[in-house]
C-alpha cells in the first residue's frame, strides 16, 4: 500500500471519529432539550410529567460534560491564562508545556484509577488496590450491582444485566452501573486524548494544551465581519 493510500486512509477513519463524537455530543443535548421540552409541556398542558425526567436530564447532562472533557483536549477548546509562558522564547514555551501535559497525564490516569474503582462495585467487579498507582485487584468488596436509579424505569435491552451481574434478581428500574459506565469510558477517553495532545506538543503539531487569546479573536472576527456588512 502507497504511502498516499495510507495517508488517505488514516484522513477517513480520523473524519469518522471526528464526526461520531460531535454526533454523540450533538444527541446527548438534543436528549437533555427533548425530555426537558417533553415535560414543561405536559405539567403546564396535561398537568402530568415524566416521573423519571429530571434524573434521566440529569444523567445526559453529565455524560456529555464528562465526554465533553475529553473533546475539549482533543480540538484545544480548554481555557487556560497563558501570561506567564508568553514571556519565555517559544523552545520555553515548548518545555513548559510539555510539563504541564505530563502533570495532565498524571492526573488523567490517578482519575482513571478512581472512576474504575468507584464503578467497578456495580458492575459486579474488584477496584484496584493502592492509593495511587493500583498494584492489583482487591478481594472481598462487597458489589452494589443491585443498586438502581431513582426513577428510571428499566430497558428490556439490560435484562442480561440480570443474570450477569445481579444473580438472576429481576431490575426494577434501571441500575446505576448503566449510568455509571460512563465515568471509567470518559476517564479513559481524557487519558487518551492528553497523551495524544502530548506527542501533538512534542512533535511540533500543536503549541498548547489551551486555546489562546480566544477573547481577542472573538472580538477581532466579529470586528471583521462588521467592517464587512
Amino acid at each position: 500500500m502507497s504511502g498516499h493510500s495510507i495517508h488517505a486512509n488514516r484522513s477517513r477513519l480520523w473524519h469518522i471519529v471526528n464526526t461520531l463524537e460531535e454526533s454523540i455530543i450533538a444527541i446527548l443535548l438534543g436528549l437533555m432539550t427533548l425530555v426537558t421540552f417533553t415535560n414543561v409541556v405536559l405539567r403546564y398542558g396535561f398537568n402530568s410529567s415524566l416521573i423519571w425526567g429530571l434524573e434521566v436530564t440529569l444523567i445526559l447532562f453529565a455524560w456529555l460534560v464528562l465526554f465533553g472533557i475529553s473533546y475539549g483536549f482533543k480540538v484545544t477548546a480548554h481555557l487556560g491564562v497563558d501570561a506567564l509562558t508568553n514571556l519565555f522564547p517559544p523552545a520555553g514555551r515548548k518545555a513548559l508545556a510539555l510539563i504541564s501535559a505530563a502533570v495532565c497525564i498524571a492526573y488523567a490516569f490517578l482519575l482513571l484509577k478512581g472512576a474504575w474503582d468507584y464503578w467497578a462495585p456495580f458492575a459486579a467487579l474488584q477496584p484496584t488496590e493502592g492509593r495511587w498507582f493500583p498494584t492489583g485487584f482487591a478481594e472481598g468488596v462487597r458489589d452494589r450491582a443491585f443498586y438502581v436509579t431513582d426513577q428510571v424505569p428499566m430497558l428490556g435491552i439490560f435484562r442480561w444485566l440480570e443474570d450477569a451481574i445481579n444473580y438472576g434478581e429481576e431490575y426494577e428500574k434501571l441500575p446505576r452501573v448503566i449510568p455509571y459506565t460512563m465515568l471509567p469510558v470518559a476517564a479513559a477517553l481524557i487519558l487518551f486524548r492528553v497523551l495524544q495532545a502530548t506527542v501533538e506538543l512534542f512533535t511540533g503539531r500543536r503549541d498548547s494544551l489551551i486555546v489562546s487569546h480566544e477573547a481577542e479573536e472573538e472580538v477581532a472576527e466579529a470586528s471583521s465581519r462588521a467592517d464587512k456588512d
